[in-house]
């Protein structure tokens, strides 16, 4: 039987097109005003060394202070979406999106079963 999405289907052409890194949290807090919505700085490499494919750090904003407090991301490695065009949330722009999983428990945050280089692209 094959699947049957619950969304459209994409090439793979258009899944490529995502730019898809682990970045590291090296500083988080809630922004202000809002309730959910928690401000990360997330560092993905340093641009000028190794391979040139770090991107240094940026500010991405993840609505999910409803399961997780800014001083548990710090330190942590999560993926990330870098390439979509910045977002404004609340007065701060995001410069991508944090990828999680959600069921009817929450939010799990994904993380990489050993610590890899920031900046690190999926494959």
């Amino acid at each position: 039987m094959r699947y049957t999405p619950l969304m459209s289907e994409i090439s793979y052409e258009d899944f490529a097109k995502l730019d898809i890194r682990i970045g590291t949290v090296v500083a988080a807090e809630m922004v202000s005003g809002a309730d959910k919505l928690i401000k990360c700085t997330v560092d993905f490499g340093d641009p000028s060394t190794g391979s040139g494919q770090g991107l240094g750090e940026r500010t991405i904003v993840s609505g999910i202070a409803e399961w997780k407090k800014p001083e548990e991301l710090i330190g942590k490695q999560f993926p990330y979406v870098v390439n979509l065009a910045p977002r404004t949330l609340r007065g701060v722009e995001s410069e991508g999106m944090l990828l999680a999983a959600s069921d009817d428990a929450g939010v799990a945050l994904i993380i990489p079963e050993r610590t890899v280089p920031t900046g690190t692209k999926l494959r």
